[in-house]
């Protein structure tokens, strides 16, 4: 009896023993980085609807190619968590004494993807690359900062005489047209990165697929790029600051449905459903919303609809106007987006013009639309609406943009009796037909690069760049001008508004709604950074 307790005794110890150390394996594992029954993996999937217009920071002009070049790469100056710019691929810099010359020393271990040295160079080649009146950059104006830069991608000055110098290997000098106290905000902007000169010389293709010419210096690295299927991330070893990232892997699929990426979401197949990379279905908003799951939190952004001022009726500024005013706006956010969205009567949100919220005119002022419509069809020679030219609004493919569109053709033809056809296109192709001209009314959005209001003004100030208007006013081009060198921030802001208020009566855009972000996420994802400009960092994100 006793000798089979003993046994029964020893038994148990050794299962015992087993265990503990099954435990003690598990444990050391986790603290090492490896898998455990408790430790989530740290991969990512999240949407981004469609195909980027290019990776190639020196192209991009878009929110979709956004919202990967922020996770891969860097520029002189990041924003942080709080929305401040802190030094990123520059350790430091030192500013003189009349604010316009910026000198950044480039940190000793900032280095791209494959093990090349980050050095001033590359800042000047990129920024040169843009700048060069041959290049089709669509953002080159972000650049218009710097001296000189305007005269050169105009052709009247030579690139020598660019504002910006190499002092040294990882010393960078940047003299500026006049003092620009955002201007640490534009170095964290991507038309402001950097690209690996010694690949891009050699290979004017290099952006265009995810090969070995593919390097970049921010905190993930692409591994994959399946074109209009999905990109994948990975955590960058060479990146200067990778003990912060914690997600080895990040899956950006391109979904242009909302309904697929909700249900892909509630089956754990993403992690993150919405806005600022995806969408909603509209439909499922109020059930999110009343459910407590919902996150709404206001961007600035404003939508609008862009007329091409270089076709017929839309020359006519009173035709304009009469479209613009016989919008519906509150119905749009609410029967439509549903997402707590404000209409928008004026182009700056009010999270930087506060009186915006009121804006410019009345929002579904048929009675003055009616009676500018008349002026304006008299003064082209019409004798009707029904005289018009075929009238087209253009979108690119999206079930809100859809339904947007559906809601203001009825509006114009109950409104001012006005046919109108719609034509909508997959992002790539639409984007094309907008910067070519090839449109009548089209829409498109617009998040703020950097939290001014020059950056929703400067967009309409010269013809080409993001201006597919086609639209110029010279006194509009002087307040914006005379804002420069102004000081007094009061009296800026009054020349801004100055500004905004001679778009806004030429209106050769018309506002709709200003952005709210609408998003689900699981509970156990931290840390993703939105800004107040709407756009996503996943450098810190993590799951607990």
């Amino acid at each position: 009896m006793k000798k089979k307790q003993f046994s029964l005794i020893v038994s148990l110890l050794v299962v015992f023993s087993l265990l503990l150390t099954a435990c003690g394996g598990d444990n050391k594992q986790a603290e090492e980085g490896g898998e455990s029954g408790n430790a989530p993996a740290q991969e990512l999937s999240v949407n981004i609807n469609t195909e980027p217009f290019s990776l190639n920071p020196s192209l991009a002009n878009d929110s979709t190619s956004s919202s990967v070049l922020l996770q891969t790469f860097e520029g002189l100056t990041r924003i942080d968590q709080n929305g401040e710019p802190q030094m990123a691929m520059a350790e430091s810099h030192e500013v003189s004494e009349d604010l316009k010359t910026y000198t950044f020393k480039i940190r000793e271990d900032a280095t791209w993807s494959n093990g090349d040295p980050v050095t001033s160079q590359d800042f000047e080649y990129a920024w040169k690359w843009v700048l060069d009146p041959a290049s089709e950059a669509q953002y080159a104006y972000q650049l218009y900062y710097i001296k000189n830069a305007q005269a050169v991608k105009e052709g009247n000055a030579s690139m020598d005489e660019l504002g910006v110098k190499v002092v040294d290997e990882k010393t960078l000098e940047v003299e500026l047209e006049n003092p620009t106290p955002y201007f640490l905000e534009l170095t964290a902007f991507y038309t402001y990165f950097p690209v690996n000169s010694s690949i891009a010389k050699e290979n004017a293709e290099w952006a265009t697929d995810a090969s070995e010419n593919y390097t970049s210096n921010g905190p993930f690295v692409m591994t994959s790029w399946e074109h209009n299927d999905k990109i994948v991330l990975e955590k960058n070893e060479n990146y200067w600051d990778k003990d912060a990232v914690k997600l080895d892997k990040i899956e950006l699929i391109m979904i242009n449905d909302p309904n697929t990426e909700l249900s892909m979401y509630e089956n754990d197949e993403l992690d993150w459903a919405g806005k600022p990379t995806g969408q909603l279905p509209l439909e499922a908003i109020p059930a999110l919303k009343d459910s407590g799951e919902l996150q709404i939190e206001p961007i600035a952004g404003t939508y609008w609809y862009k007329f091409n001022t270089e076709k017929k009726p839309f020359n006519n500024k009173k035709i304009r106007q009469a479209f613009a005013y016989a919008i519906d706006r509150q119905s749009i956010v609410d029967n439509i987006t549903k997402g707590g969205e404000v209409p928008a009567m004026a182009a700056v949100p009010p999270t930087m013009f506060e009186e915006n919220e009121k804006g410019y005119f009345k929002d579904g002022d048929l009675e003055t639309a009616k009676k500018l419509f008349e002026e304006g069809l008299a003064e082209e020679g019409y004798a009707s609406a029904a005289d018009l030219p075929s009238i087209i609004l253009s979108y690119n493919t999206n079930e809100a943009h859809a339904k947007i569109a559906q809601a203001i053709q009825d509006m114009w033809k109950k409104n001012l009796g006005v046919e109108v056809e719609l034509d909508n296109a997959e992002w790539a192709v639409y984007i094309d037909k907008l910067h070519n001209g090839d449109y009548q009314i089209g829409r498109m959005g617009w998040l703020g690069d950097f939290n001014d209001p020059i950056n929703f003004l400067e967009l309409y100030k010269e013809q080409g760049g993001n201006n597919d208007t086609r639209w110029t006013n010279e006194e509009f081009k002087n307040l914006l001008n005379q804002s420069a060198t102004e000081t007094d921030e009061q009296k800026r802001a009054e020349m801004l508004k100055q500004a905004e208020e001679i778009l806004m009566d030429e209106m050769p855009i018309a506002p709709i709604y200003f952005y709210t972000n609408t998003y689900v996420h699981k509970d156990n994802l931290k840390d993703v950074v939105i800004s107040g400009l709407g756009d996503v960092q996943f450098k810190w994100a993590y799951f607990e």
